[in-house]
């Protein structure tokens, strides 16, 4: 039978409260980690994320999703985007510390999971979207992340950022982002901008990449209509050893969506989550 729990954690950034859970089933065999990272306008429990995780757990893994501490949603709503001023504050400085404050929890043992069903030593790293561009962020700054997986990863974080945006958000102070799905618009403080400027190689991850040594898959869909499939051929000349998998008419989501009512994963999904198994099970 597996196990699945909830915990809330504490952001170091206004002692902002943010959910995780975790998943595994118990037999007796120490299971590396994954720590997965949702995007942009994303929560750790959208779409199918849920049933992908559920996979990843039966396939002999300890599989941890996080909220960030910002996204938007909170422990009370965690499936509504109800603190639009947190949203409004994010910036890459605090996704990645949130990442950190996960991490820091795993390496020390703050799952509570017996040391027979978890080796938090193989602790591999996963995210989505923009989730995926920290990931690889993260994963070039802690050593204690051993394999890296991304899905749709945006390989350039100022890539949204053209010159007539910069000017008109700096003017403003706040730009607003159109949610599709809840028809909300979502506001994005300029301090995001501050916090990129003053510490910009942090963030820059073609730069960032050349301290990267661990397996790495990047996974994309060619038929990306929010980040361009061309993105791998990005990774791949900052990172030349990356594996490449690129999936055959998948989309941004490969074939999620939100709420998931169906019984089984999509076509493209079930694709990632295979491969994803047979990366991260290689010795």
């Amino acid at each position: 039978m597996m196990i699945k729990k909830e915990l809330i954690l504490t952001s170091k950034h206004k002692e902002r409260p943010f959910n995780i859970d975790f998943r595994y089933v118990p037999d007796g065999k120490q299971k590396p980690v994954i720590l997965f990272v949702h995007g942009f306008k994303g929560f750790k429990d959208a779409m199918h994320f849920n049933m992908i995780a559920d996979q990843m757990a039966e396939s002999g893994f300890v599989y941890v999703k996080m909220n960030l501490s910002h996204n938007g949603v909170t422990p009370d709503h965690p499936q509504e985007f109800v603190d639009l001023e947190a949203f409004a504050n994010n910036n890459f400085s605090i996704e990645l510390d949130d990442i950190k404050v996960v991490i820091d929890l795993i390496a020390q043992e703050g799952l509570a999971i017996e040391s027979k069903e978890i080796d938090w030593t193989k602790l591999y790293l996963s995210g989505h979207s923009r989730g995926g561009a920290v990931s690889i962020l993260t994963a070039c700054e802690d050593i204690r992340i051993k394999k890296l997986v991304t899905w749709a990863a945006v390989p350039d974080l100022e890539r949204f950022w053209s010159a007539k945006f910069l000017e008109e958000w700096k003017a403003k102070g706040v730009q607003y982002i159109k949610n599709m799905r809840t028809n909300q618009d979502m506001p994005l403080n300029y301090q995001m901008v501050e916090d990129f400027e003053r510490t910009p190689e942090r963030f820059r991850i073609g730069s960032q990449m050349t301290k990267l040594d661990i397996p790495f898959l990047a996974i994309h869909g060619d038929a990306d209509e929010t980040v361009p499939v061309e993105s791998l051929l990005v990774l791949k000349s900052f990172y030349p050893s990356v594996e490449a998998l690129r999936i055959a008419g998948a989309g941004h989501t490969f074939g999620g969506k939100h709420p998931w009512l169906e019984t089984a994963l999509p076509e493209h999904s079930q694709i990632l989550v295979d491969r994803m198994i047979a990366f991260l099970k290689l010795a």
